[in-house]
C-alpha cells in the first residue's frame, strides 16, 4: 500500500507553499509563444452581426508531445478566455516569439486588457489557412492546431492539439525566454 502525501487546507502536498512552489518553477527558463484563435460569429444568421473576434494570449507552458503524430500541449487557466473558447471550437494557433516580440507577449499577458481586437491592431499577422486564426509576422515559427484532447490538471486545463501546419517563416534573432518572472534573451 502507498502512504498518501497529507494535504493541507489549500490541496498542495504539507509543507509547499503556493509561494515556494512558484519560486522554485521559476528557475525554470520557457519559451513564449502566443497562443491564438478566432472566436466565430456570435449570431451566424444575422449579416449585420460581426463576422467573429481575433482571441490572443500568452503563454510559457507550451510543448511538443508527439511527433508521430505531430502534437503540442499549450496549458490554460480554467475559466480563461481561451480556456472557454476552445472548450466551443476546436482550432486554434501559435506563433513562437522572438526576442524583438516582448512587447507582444507582455500585451498579451496584462490582466485586465482591453478588447482583442485592440491588442492586434497594430500587429502584422497572416491568418492560417487551416483554422483562420492570426500567426504573427516576424514569428520564429508558426503552428496550427486541432484539439485532440483536453485533460482537467488542478486550476489549469491542458489542451493537446494536433499540428495541421507548422513553419518556419523567421529565421532573424533568438528566442523570447521567460525566466525568473521576467522576458529574457537567450546569451
Amino acid at each position: 500500500m502507498i502512504d498518501s502525501v497529507p494535504k493541507t487546507p489549500s490541496g498542495h502536498a504539507e509543507g509547499v507553499s503556493n509561494d515556494e512552489f512558484r519560486a522554485a518553477m521559476s528557475r525554470l527558463a520557457d519559451g513564449v509563444v502566443l497562443v491564438t484563435a478566432r472566436e466565430p460569429s456570435l449570431d451566424p444568421d444575422d449579416p449585420g452581426a460581426p463576422d467573429g473576434e481575433d482571441v490572443g494570449m500568452t503563454a510559457t507552458a507550451f510543448v511538443s508531445v508527439s511527433l508521430d503524430p505531430p502534437l503540442v500541449m499549450v496549458s490554460l487557466r480554467n475559466g480563461s478566455r481561451m480556456d472557454d473558447l476552445l472548450d466551443e471550437q476546436p482550432r486554434w494557433a501559435v506563433s513562437v516569439l522572438s526576442e524583438s516580440q516582448r512587447h507582444i507577449a507582455g500585451r498579451f499577458a496584462m490582466k485586465g486588457r482591453i478588447s482583442d481586437r485592440l491588442l492586434f491592431e497594430d500587429i502584422p499577422y497572416a491568418r492560417g489557412e487551416a483554422t483562420g486564426a492570426p500567426l504573427v509576422g516576424g514569428a520564429l515559427a508558426t503552428l496550427e492546431c486541432r484539439t485532440e484532447q483536453r485533460v482537467p490538471a488542478g486550476d489549469h486545463t491542458l489542451v493537446i492539439g494536433r499540428v495541421l501546419t507548422a513553419t518556419a517563416p523567421s529565421a532573424d534573432g533568438g528566442p523570447l525566454v521567460y525566466f525568473r518572472g521576467r522576458y529574457r534573451q537567450l546569451g
